[in-house]
């Protein structure tokens, strides 16, 4: 499997996991001048902005040790613009990362990382 369909076939993994959980999704690949966030939710009464990385092995590592600090703060930044886009206010929000390791062919891991930028700052509000 080439990496686009690696990482698309992940990112529909990841949505199934979260909606079983009970996100609500709102957006799938949201853009902005400054990049893309793979999956808007709810949770709860938090805005979420999950990245998806997935894997076939941890040669490099685990694929959330790929997201780098500047990564992150562009994370921030979309939050941002997407909240102003959006209209919203008041609503607590967080970064989450949705790690999926594949095993082989029918066989998969996942990692949901609640609060995964935490290191940058805590809990943000709009």
């Amino acid at each position: 499997m080439d990496r686009k369909k690696l990482g698309s076939w992940g990112e529909q993994k990841a949505r199934e996991y979260l909606e079983s959980k009970g996100f609500v999704i709102l957006e799938i690949n949201y853009r902005c001048k400054l990049g893309e966030a793979d999956i808007i939710a709810m949770d709860g009464d938090s805005l979420v902005f999950i990245e998806v990385k997935t894997r076939t092995s941890t040669t490099y590592g685990f694929p959330a040790e790929s997201i780098s600090s500047r990564k992150q703060k562009k994370y921030i930044q979309m939050a941002s613009i997407y909240s102003k886009e959006k209209g919203i206010r008041g609503v607590s929000f967080r970064f989450d990362v949705v790690e999926i390791q594949v095993k082989g062919q029918e066989k998969w891991d996942i990692n949901h990382i609640p609060n995964a930028f935490q290191s940058i700052g805590g809990r943000y509000y709009f």
